[in-house]
């Protein structure tokens, strides 16, 4: 397992700030996830004993419940301690300005997590996904005023396209923003589509890359075998569709999972160990997310920070799933509104 002395540490983007390579997600603590406030309290806690510095949650995670099971753990002083990072976008209410990118829903927002965090400030705040009904500059405007209001140290981008990262990068330049240091996508041995576009451009501008889902939604923990009967899985539950082995990106997505167990055996790792080490291995990732439910998920996890693998082993993974490619299309994490059927008819 990894511990305090061992966990290494990376500078998130250009913000001076040391983050540990584990960010713990709390997506999972709550409803969604661990309704049992106590025992998610003492995941963060171990979390924060191994070595992990960096906790990432959301306002929609469970309604802000997952703010809130957070903001328990970390009261005291254990949040002087840690690089703590929430996310505003997702819909909050059934009133339509109760989400998106606008002025007026993050100065109200910001607000409610600080409440539900128990905190005076936010290290990181960050952009859930984009918004084609705001202007960038007023999310931008909104986001500086936050920077020096003392309310956000710092602040990114989640799931936006290279296009869209740029366009904000200019806008701050052009505007006289402060801008977005960090993103935050999706990326897996089986989603390598950022490979092609969007970590360079992170690289480019000196951005940090926080990347989410490194376990492929749970087809990457080892479980997903072919031949064998589906594992007894709650994101299979919640998520019927994305595990349908009736839909050929999810066979897809078995094959090449099963071919991965594999070479993960014959290297002496867990699949989850290879899966996670794999992102961290890329010279643009600053940190990986890793969503525990219960303890020992958290426990089977910690390892893969200290864990460098090798150029043979890569190049083996590369063979599987070509770099800059998804394995099944959807999973990209943000659909393109210029390529929904209102917007392609003549």
């Amino acid at each position: 397992m990894a511990d305090v002395q061992t966990m290494p540490m990376r500078t998130l983007g250009a913000t001076g700030m040391q983050v540990s390579v584990l960010c713990l997600g709390a997506m999972m603590f709550g409803a969604w996830g661990n309704p049992d406030h106590e025992d998610s309290i003492k995941i963060i806690h171990t979390a924060l004993d191994s070595g992990i510095n960096f906790v990432d949650t959301a306002d929609v995670y469970s309604a802000g419940e997952s703010e809130e099971i957070v903001g328990k753990a970390l009261k005291g002083g254990k949040r002087n301690h840690v690089i703590l990072a929430t996310k505003v976008h997702g819909s909050m209410g059934g009133d339509p300005n109760q989400e998106g990118n606008s002025r007026r829903w993050i100065m109200q927002e910001v607000d409610n997590s600080l409440r539900r965090l128990q905190t005076d400030w936010i290290d990181l705040y960050q952009i859930h996904r984009p918004d084609p009904t705001v202007d960038v500059d007023e999310t931008l405007g909104a986001l500086t005023d936050l920077v020096r209001m003392g309310k956000i140290r710092a602040f990114g981008s989640s799931t936006f396209p290279a296009s869209q990262i740029v366009q904000a990068q200019w806008t701050a330049k052009d505007r006289g923003r402060e801008r977005f240091r960090c993103e935050q996508p999706p990326y897996s041995m089986l989603v390598r589509g950022i490979e092609t576009d969007v970590l360079p451009t992170l690289q480019q501008y000196g951005m940090g890359a926080i990347v989410w889902s490194p376990l492929a939604g749970g087809w990457l923990s080892g479980k997903w075998r072919k031949g064998q009967e589906a594992p007894d899985s709650s994101r299979a539950k919640r998520r019927p569709e994305a595990f349908d082995l009736s839909i050929p990106g999810n066979k897809a997505k078995l094959e090449a999972a099963d071919a991965l167990v594999k070479l993960a055996e014959a290297n002496g790792m867990s699949l989850v160990t290879m899966a996670i080490a794999f992102t961290l291995r890329h010279p643009a990732v600053t940190a990986a997310i890793i969503g525990p439910r219960t303890m020992e998920q958290l426990t089977s996890q910690l390892d893969a920070a200290s864990v460098v693998l090798s150029d043979e082993v890569l190049n083996k993974i590369d063979a599987i799933v070509a770099p800059g490619t998804n394995v099944s299309a959807s999973d990209a994490g943000w659909e393109n509104p210029a390529l929904q059927p209102a917007q392609l008819r003549r």
